[in-house]
Formats: structure tokens, sequence, C-alpha cells
């Protein structure tokens, strides 16, 4: 098995930043935001969609670890107002809440 990251992969890394929710907010209205579960790696979710890798990205939205922004989780984000991570694989924004360090 191949450990070197793939080209799209170091591509995509390279094009993540950090973002406010106030940033996110006309783009959740568009409903273009896709959240990503803390326990993925957001680089690696964003290469499956970019890549367009179904059965593995199914099997995320099924089991609730990418999904389209809800209203609740924008409202608690909007409350909050963390430090997130956001990625564009057009025509979507995946986004993350950044670990605590």
């Amino acid at each position: 098995m191949n450990e070197e990251p793939s080209t799209l992969y170091a591509k995509l890394l390279g094009e993540t930043a950090s973002i406010t929710w106030k940033e996110l907010e006309p783009f959740f209205a568009k409903g273009a935001l896709l959240w990503v579960d803390p326990a993925l790696d957001l680089i690696g979710a964003a290469e499956a969609v970019a890549s367009d890798e179904g059965e593995k990205v199914a099997a995320w939205l099924a089991a609730d670890k990418v999904a389209k922004l809800s209203e609740t989780r924008a409202l608690d984000l909007f409350e909050r107002d963390p430090q997130l991570w956001a990625v564009v694989v057009s025509p979507w924004i995946l986004i993350q809440e950044r670990a605590k360090a």
C-alpha cells in the first residue's frame, strides 16, 4: 500500500484554511456547506468527494459523518463562533471545527 499522500490530497491540504462562521454564512444560505465530523480527516473527506468515491462518501452520509450543514448546527456555530477549517471542492465547501489545542 502506498503511504505517500496523493497529489490531490497535497493540493487540497494547501487550499485548506482557517475561517470564521461569519465568513461562511453566505455559503450556508446557498446550501453549499458540508459538515465533516471531527473524527474524520477533513482533507481525506474532501479528497473522496473530489475523486467521486461514491461508496465511501455514501457510507459517511449514512453514518452522519458527512452531512449538509443543518440549521441547528449553523445556529450552534453562530452562537459559539469556533474556529473552523474549510476546503472547497466545488460546488461544496467542506467544514470542520478545529481541534482545541
